[in-house]
């Protein structure tokens, strides 16, 4: 990598991409995928803020319905106030090299929502599924602070298996009508699974595609592998799909990618820490929120503001602010790995927020002394005015 491009992707280029700025995040990829900065050198330049985003793997054979319910989840991943990327690994064209873009017509209803990114990466010949640069794509992804990130393959034989290595929650579609009971019980690509999806439910043969996953499995003497059946056109069956790929992350983490190369997830244990806690916190969850940073005595915490966020007035009812801010400060405060109870809590308003719009609560630890944490929490509009400010003390117990 040469000095001019290492330069390109260091200081305020750094902080814009950090701060999601599109425009930051679409040179990050261009440069990543032309070879222009290395794996090691993204790597370093990114150290600290990988392992926020959840990754889910969708794979499958080519017909599958993959792009469909990439859309579906889309539009299920917004109602919740989630920011999304996706990464959709596409045939190569044979004339030009690059992406056929395919999977893009399918996404067009989601596509162009502002806390949505798309990029198609071209296959370019690679085997796995995957393209040479997809991990990286992930990372800047990550970094970029997206809550999710989904990573689509190219259409996958049995042995196309490398998103196993890359995906948090591993989704494989299988459609009915692509085979019968003993090309089910063939492993391959199956055996990759956390969840199986059986898509285009609404068509014969559906049931019966589903019944053949579950007699794979207990055939093989396999642990049971939930099989979903999803009709994406229709919206049947992707919120309890959703739900089902959430729980799985809570249980299992995100980072698993970093894992495997032997990085550590997240920025280092603090952060870790905080991210359970989070995934844990049925209440945050039910309101949409989501934790994008975290460390040693700070955290942030976003929402994007729905409908029933609102109150009579039509703007962001306060108590959802408080609730934001109180989210990220117990957080904050729980970083440490001891519990740490709210004890006091201060909170002032400064503006308004409409539907739509995205709060963000950062919490910092102000000081300590003795047992007793000190924090303050500032809600802004993403990129925005200041929302409100909120200060509290906790009592840490061992």
């Amino acid at each position: 990598m040469s000095t001019a491009h290492a330069s390109r992707f260091g200081g305020a280029a750094l902080e814009r991409l950090l701060a999601g700025e599109p425009r930051s995040v679409a040179l990050a990829i261009s440069e990543v995928e032309r070879g222009q900065i290395s794996s090691g050198a993204l790597a370093a330049a990114l150290a600290g803020h990988l392992g926020r985003a959840h990754v889910i793997g969708l794979t499958g054979a080519p017909g599958a319905g993959k792009s469909t319910l990439v859309d579906a989840l889309l539009g299920a991943l917004l109602a919740r106030g989630r920011r999304i990327g996706v990464v959709a690994v596409d045939p190569s064209s044979p004339l030009s090299g690059g992406a056929v873009l395919g999977d893009r017509v399918r996404m067009g209803p989601h596509g162009a929502h502002r806390d949505v990114y798309i990029r198609s990466l071209a296959s370019r010949g690679q085997l796995g599924g995957l393209s040479h640069c997809t991990r990286e794509v992930v990372d800047v992804l990550d970094a970029a602070g997206f809550d999710t990130v989904i990573v689509e393959t190219v259409g996958a034989g049995q042995s196309d298996v490398d998103i196993m290595n890359l995906a948090d929650t591993k989704l494989v579609a299988c459609p009915p009508g692509l085979g019968d009971a003993v090309q089910a019980i063939k492993a391959g690509i199956l055996e990759i699974a956390d969840i199986l999806v059986v898509t285009k439910s609404d068509l014969a043969g559906a049931a019966g595609t589903a019944a053949d996953l579950r007699q794979m499995q207990a055939l093989r003497g396999a642990a049971a592998v939930p099989v979903m059946a999803v009709c994406a056109t229709g919206g049947e069956g992707v919120a309890a799909l959703l739900d089902r790929i959430e729980g799985h992350r809570d249980r299992a983490g995100r980072g698993s990618r970093l894992r495997h190369c032997g990085q550590a997830p997240a920025a280092d244990e603090f952060a870790a820490r905080v991210y359970a806690l989070a995934a844990a916190d049925p209440f945050a969850r039910a309101l949409g929120m989501g934790c994008t940073e975290a460390g040693a005595g700070h955290a942030t915490v976003t929402l994007t503001l729905r409908e029933d966020h609102l109150n009579f007035m039509g703007s962001c009812h306060g108590g959802v602010v408080f609730a934001l801010a109180d989210t990220a400060f117990g957080l904050a405060a729980n970083s440490h790995g001891r519990v740490a109870a709210g004890i006091d809590a201060h909170i002032s308003y400064q503006h308004a927020a409409r539907r739509g719009q995205t709060l963000v609560a950062r919490a910092v630890e102000t000081s300590k002394s003795g047992r007793l944490g000190f924090y303050r929490v500032d809600v802004t509009l993403r990129d925005g005015p200041l929302v409100s400010t909120f200060s509290g003390t906790v009592s840490m117990k061992t």
